[in-house]
């Protein structure tokens, strides 16, 4: 099912991106210009496997 692998690999990245913007806020140093892009690319991974749940749901109704 490759939907199914999407959903996972979708689901990988956002950990590493979580992760990645846990340690970014953990050092002062880091700009907010990094941590805003974090946020946002995080936000689109999740946004993107909400997408495909739902069109998975819609599948098997």
């Amino acid at each position: 099912m490759a939907i199914q692998a999407h959903l996972v690999e979708l689901e990988r990245k956002h950990k590493i991106l979580e992760s990645e913007l846990h340690e970014a806020l953990l050092h002062l140093s880091t700009d907010d210009l990094q941590i805003t892009e974090l946020k946002r690319r995080k936000l689109m991974v999740k946004d993107e496997i909400e997408r495909l749940k739902q069109s998975v749901g819609e599948t098997f109704h």
